[in-house]
C-alpha cells in the first residue's frame, strides 16, 4: 500500500519481452497488484510475466485472445482494478520509458484528492525537446493542441503520455468498453473525464528513451486519423456536456463560429475566382469576406474563451512534492 491505499500498476504489453521483466521487477515493494494484459504477442511476453508470476505473487496476468490496441488492454487492466476494488490505477507502458521512481509524484495528489487524475507531462521542460525524437516532439506538441480543444483540459499538454494514475471514483464512472482501443486512447479518455467533470492535474516526468524500447507509434502515420477522431470527441462532447447534462450559451458561439467559418470558405474561393478569370479582386465580396473571416475568429474565440471559464475548476492541483520537483526543473531551465 502507498500512503493507505491500493496502488494498481496497469501495464499494456505487446512484443515487449526485452523490457517487461525490467518494468515488473523496478517496481517498488509497496505496489500491491501489477497486471500485465499481453494483447496477444508474438514474442515471449507471456512467458517472461509468467516466469516472473511464480515468484511474484503480485503479478496478475490477463491474456487476450484477440489483438484489442494499446486502448482494449489498458481498458482489461483498468476493469480488473475496478472489479478487485483497488484504490489507484496507474498505468505503465511495457517498453521502460516510464521512470518508477516518479510514482509517488503521481500518485500523491490523487491520494490527497487534490486531483482525480494525474497524468506526466514530459513536455515541461526543454530537455524534452532534445531527448525526445523531433518527428515525435512535434507532432506530439501538434495532437495536444487539437486536444485540448476537443477535450476542455486547455491546462493540460503532452496528451500521448501513457503515465498516469486515476482514482477509484473515475475507475467507477467512465465505461471502458466504450473507451477508444487503438493509440488515441488518452485524447479519448481525456474527453470522457471532462463530461464527468474529473479534475486533471499535468505533472512533470522526465521522457526515458533508447533503453533498448521499439516504439510501435509512427506519428506520421496516425495525425491524421487521430486528428479525425479529435474533431468526432470535440462534437460528442459538445453535445454529452454542453446540451445533453447542462445547457451552455457557448453552443451558440461555436455555431456561429462555424457558420462563419463556411461562409468565409465559399466567399474566399468566390473572390479567388474573380481573381484568377478577371483579374481584380471585387470591392464588396473582398469585404464581405473579411467580415466573415472577422466573424468567424470572434465567435470562435469566444466559445473557447466561455470553455475555458467553464472547466477552469477541473485543473487538479499537484501534491506539494509535485510542486517542489515543478520548481526543480524550472530552476534547471
Amino acid at each position: 500500500m502507498y500512503r493507505q491505499k491500493t496502488i494498481c500498476i496497469v501495464i499494456p504489453a505487446y512484443n515487449e519481452e526485452k523490457q517487461i521483466g525490467r518494468v515488473i521487477t523496478s517496481l517498488p515493494d509497496w505496489v500491491d497488484f501489477i497486471v500485465v494484459v499481453n494483447d496477444t504477442s508474438t514474442d515471449r511476453t507471456g512467458e517472461v510475466v509468467g516466469r516472473l508470476q511464480e515468484i511474484d505473487t503480485r503479478i496478475v496476468l490477463i491474456e487476450h485472445e484477440t489483438n484489442a490496441g494499446c486502448g482494449g488492454a489498458l481498458a482489461s487492466g483498468y476493469k480488473w482494478a475496478r472489479d478487485n476494488n483497488c484504490e489507484i490505477a496507474v498505468r505503465m507502458d511495457g517498453d521502460g520509458q516510464m521512470d518508477p521512481d516518479e510514482l509517488p509524484m503521481l500518485l500523491d495528489p490523487v491520494v490527497e484528492e487534490r486531483t482525480d487524475y494525474a497524468k506526466g507531462n514530459r513536455l515541461f521542460t526543454g530537455e524534452a525537446f532534445k531527448r525526445i525524437p523531433k518527428v515525435r516532439y512535434f507532432g506530439n506538441a501538434f495532437l495536444s493542441l487539437l486536444t485540448k480543444i476537443a477535450s476542455g483540459y486547455w491546462h493540460v499538454a503532452d496528451f500521448q503520455s501513457g503515465y498516469t494514475a486515476i482514482s477509484k471514483r473515475a475507475l467507477q464512472l467512465i465505461d471502458w468498453d466504450r473507451m477508444y482501443k487503438r493509440y488515441g486512447q488518452p485524447n479519448d479518455l481525456l474527453v470522457r473525464l471532462n463530461v464527468y467533470n474529473f479534475r486533471v492535474a499535468d505533472i512533470p516526468v522526465e521522457p526515458v528513451y533508447n533503453v533498448g524500447e521499439e516504439s510501435g507509434l509512427k506519428i506520421h502515420r496516425v495525425v491524421f486519423t487521430l486528428s479525425w477522431l479529435l474533431i468526432k470527441l470535440f462534437f460528442w462532447r459538445m453535445k454529452e456536456k454542453y446540451i445533453i447534462r447542462d445547457f451552455h450559451p457557448l453552443i451558440f458561439f461555436y455555431t456561429l463560429g462555424g457558420f462563419f467559418v463556411l461562409t468565409t470558405i465559399a466567399l474566399f474561393s468566390r473572390v479567388l475566382f474573380y481573381k484568377l478569370t478577371l483579374g481584380y479582386f471585387p470591392p464588396t465580396g473582398s469585404l464581405a469576406t473579411f467580415f466573415s473571416f472577422t466573424s468567424a475568429s470572434l465567435f470562435t474565440l469566444f466559445a473557447m474563451w466561455f470553455d475555458m471559464e467553464a472547466n477552469k475548476d477541473l485543473k487538479g492541483i499537484p501534491s506539494f512534492s509535485g510542486v517542489i520537483a515543478e520548481c526543480r526543473e524550472v530552476g534547471r531551465g
